[in-house]
């Protein structure tokens, strides 16, 4: 065969409609999406103790859902940051948790390790058609969750001072449930992981002292459903309603409701990770891709070029997989 066969040979194999298919896999497969789902579920084992022998570690991590979990091999930092209130003790650990996670990485632990964010991102893809949210309505809930930040830490940091003076007893007493984790004490995400998993094993264990007085086995577990008490309700209605927001709005609880995520967004400007767009190579005019996909509204093409450090930001790097002329990429110092 000549040489001019051979090359001609070779470029048909290249155009080849089994090259451009396996080439579409082979993007498909080195996205960050699917390493994110990745480390994402692996963390959700690895954080809930499921993987055998591990744990648990002194080590507290700027995600939510995790204070009431028996096997948990981590901690939630603002779960601790409130118990430790309660305890009296100084949290300087929850805070260093934040702190450190907030300068090193913004707000990735929220997209890349919580086990709620995760939970969220399999209702996305669950509900393909989503909301959309208005700028005007997206800005004025988006204030909320640092709203329900400074209650939490007004209501903790209140019960640390009464402790210090003989008004303690008092406040915790008209606090109830609500003293050692004011947030926790309704979190969608204790509900979730904590709450529920508890009640299901109460009335499990409540159903054959029941039986006994009563053969009608629908009977008896309906008796020790109401047996619970009245907030299991209240955050099982909660829960239900995020859960409901998450199909509809892609992380709406991230959005507008997350403490945690307020908390993290305070150090986000100050982060060493970001974002940087490429000027040259994006075509911003034709293509809006990065700012239609972003779960989190951030106005990608507003912000300065050089380093993006949206408060909103969690990290999830959609951006980055969907832009076509690779101008946007993660950046570091």
């Amino acid at each position: 065969m000549k040489i001019g066969d051979k090359l001609l040979s070779k470029e048909k194999v290249e155009n080849s409609p089994e090259k451009g298919r396996l080439a579409q896999v082979r993007i498909r497969l080195l996205r960050f999406q699917t390493l994110r789902t990745i480390v994402q579920l692996v963390l959700f084992l690895l954080f809930f103790g499921v993987l055998p022998g591990l744990g648990p570690w002194p080590i507290l991590v700027p995600i939510g859902g995790l204070l009431g979990v028996p096997s948990k091999t981590v901690g939630d930092a603002l779960g601790a940051l409130q118990y430790m209130l309660y305890q009296l003790i100084a949290p300087w650990l929850a805070l260093a948790s934040i702190l450190i996670a907030g300068i090193l990485v913004g707000r990735a632990f929220c997209a890349w390790a919580c086990p709620f964010g995760f939970v969220q991102d399999i209702l996305e893809a669950v509900k393909k058609k989503h909301t959309k949210v208005t700028s005007r309505t997206h800005k004025s809930f988006v204030k909320f969750k640092y709203v329900v930040l400074a209650a939490i830490l007004v209501i903790s940091g209140g019960m640390a001072l009464s402790g210090l003076s003989y008004i303690g007893r008092g406040y915790k007493e008209a606090l109830g449930v609500f003293a050692i984790s004011p947030f926790n004490a309704l979190s969608p995400a204790d509900t979730l992981f904590a709450v529920i998993p508890k009640t299901v094993s109460s009335v499990n264990q409540a159903i054959p002292a029941l039986l006994e007085k009563n053969s009608d086995i629908a009977g008896a577990v309906i008796s020790s459903l109401l047996s619970v008490q009245a907030l299991f309700w209240v955050r099982i209605v909660i829960l239900a309603s995020t859960v409901v927001l998450a199909l509809y709005v892609p992380r709406g609880w991230c959005r507008y409701f997350c403490p945690q995520g307020a908390f993290s967004a305070l150090l986000v400007r100050f982060s060493f990770l970001g974002l940087r767009r490429d000027p040259v190579r994006c075509s911003r005019v034709e293509c809006r891709g990065c700012v239609e996909i972003c779960p989190m509204l951030v106005p990608i093409l507003d912000e300065p070029w050089e380093k993006i450090t949206h408060p909103e930001c969690i990290m999830c790097l959609k951006c980055v997989d969907v832009c076509s002329t690779k101008a946007i990429k993660p950046k570091l110092p």
